[in-house]
């Protein structure tokens, strides 16, 4: 029997998926402001610049719950603080639905950032410590794969709303606008990341850590077949102990203050963001209306860009662990960078610039194209297949900080674009697509130079090519 078809491996999908619950909440948290965004405005006269921070605000949340989140779930465990992140979710969500002005709306969105800042940290680790190493980097790619499922359950569940009521700033059940009810389906996959916290094995790895040999021991029995029990807990106990004599629990090191794989850990992060993957989920009506599309009709477009963000992130779990890391992510900057460069070139011919810009001729359809050969590069390569390096790289001592400080990383950068696309694109929409293109080109360069291949390696194994 193969080692994909074991019962063993059965039980490694459905932890992975269940724990995956929480990239979900970090996707659909991502991407739940768009439809109600012009309703807070218009509900609180808030102005573009509060309007703004509003929508980037989560994002700072999220940064500080992934720097704290790790060090927490190294002190007290992945489930606990799988149970913290789901809380405070599910708060926000009530909070932001029940919402009574911007100053209130601003701390539930914090709160929710905070959530799914722990929960972006806490995810990856967990499944690349409960995972076979033959298919880690497919379990590994759940992570996004939920991702593009929260982004596609957000958008879909506000351009339903908003049908359903006649409108975003409409009323819809027991008198509360269809925007308040947006962020309230939200509390929906907050309870069942909730549960789960209560269902899921801890993580063998941290059960090893705390001295907790016998538990870890019963868990690997579920996971792996009889004979290879010993033999992972032999190896994960060799490698624990080997970090402690050395001073491993700390981050920091001779690179910049960092240690060299740390560092790996948030460029691949950056990169990630600053290719400009967001500007497509948060601010893709004035694209859309950009070329050609009316304006009741930019949400369904949007919809049917996450679904192409879904599809396309199944094909990366269907080639990560076939091909392996590094031509996929090779391959992906080289369409992101070609399709990034035929935007900025198609907005270079626009008739306006800011909001009512408009492409002559050709160009329309060619933006329009442009931008979904770079969802489709980026959804099969630097979405998922970050994450699964991120879940790889690090040694376990340092994981859980290492992941944090990555992770906070990502969201910095994620901020970092969020709140200056307006600006930049009533600027200079050629030169805002063609930045994304150059940092399109760095990435493969980066990748290229500084990132081996980790297809098919113990975790230690892997480890070990990111620290010489």
């Amino acid at each position: 029997m193969s080692q994909r078809s074991t019962p063993y491996t059965k039980k490694a999908y459905g932890l992975s998926i269940a724990a995956a619950v929480g990239g979900f909440l970090f996707g659909f948290d991502s991407s739940v402001i768009n439809g109600a965004v012009d309703s807070i405005d218009k509900a609180f006269s808030l102005g573009p610049a509060l309007t703004g921070f509003i929508v980037a605000v989560a994002l700072l949340g999220c940064a500080v719950g992934a720097w704290f989140g790790g060090a927490l779930a190294d002190r007290y465990g992945r489930l606990r603080v799988i149970f913290i992140g789901g809380i405070l979710f599910l708060i926000s969500s009530i909070g932001a639905g029940l919402t009574i002005g911007p100053w209130d709306l601003l701390v539930w969105r914090v709160l929710g950032g905070i959530g799914i800042g722990i929960a972006s940290v806490v995810t990856p680790a967990y499944i690349a410590e409960i995972s076979p190493r033959q298919i880690r980097g497919t379990l590994a790619s759940f992570q996004q794969l939920a991702i593009t499922l929260g982004i596609f359950a957000a958008l879909l569940s506000d351009a339903v709303l908003a049908t359903s009521a006649g409108g975003a700033s409409e009323q819809l059940w027991i008198g509360m606008e269809a925007w308040r009810w947006m962020f309230l389906v939200g509390a929906v996959p907050a309870i069942v990341y909730i549960v789960l916290a209560f269902t899921l094995p801890e993580s063998p790895r941290y059960l090893l850590a705390k001295g907790r040999e016998d538990e870890a021991r019963d868990i690997f029995k579920t996971l792996v077949i009889e004979s290879e029990v010993e033999r992972n807990i032999r190896d994960i106990t060799k490698a624990i102990k080997t970090d402690e004599k050395h001073s491993g629990a700390s981050l920091r090191g001779s690179r910049f203050g960092l240690q060299g794989v740390v560092w790996v850990g948030i460029i691949l992060s950056v990169f990630q963001q600053f290719v400009g993957i967001n500007v497509i989920f948060y601010y893709s009506t004035s694209l859309w209306k950009a070329v050609g599309f009316t304006e009741e009709s930019s949400l369904l477009v949007s919809v049917i860009t996450a679904l192409t963000n879904v599809v396309l992130t199944f094909v990366a779990i269907f080639l990560v662990d076939r091909v392996g890391r590094r031509p996929i992510l090779l391959s992906g900057s080289v369409l992101m960078a070609i399709s990034l460069g035929t935007m900025a070139l198609a907005f270079s011919f626009a008739a306006k610039s800011g909001e009512d810009v408009s492409l002559p001729g050709a160009w329309g359809p060619i933006a329009l194209i442009a931008a979904n050969l770079f969802v489709i590069g980026f959804a099969a390569s630097w979405g998922p297949l970050v994450w699964v390096l991120l879940g790889e790289i690090f040694p376990p001592k340092i994981r859980g900080k290492a992941l944090g400080v990555a992770a906070a990383a990502q969201w910095l950068a994620n901020f970092a674009v969020t709140v200056t696309f307006p600006s930049m694109s009533s600027w200079s929409l050629p030169l805002t697509y063609g930045m994304y293109a150059v940092f399109a080109a760095l990435s493969f360069i980066f990748v290229f130079w500084k990132v081996p291949e980790t297809k098919g390696m113990e975790l230690e194994q892997a480890e070990t090519l990111f620290t010489k």
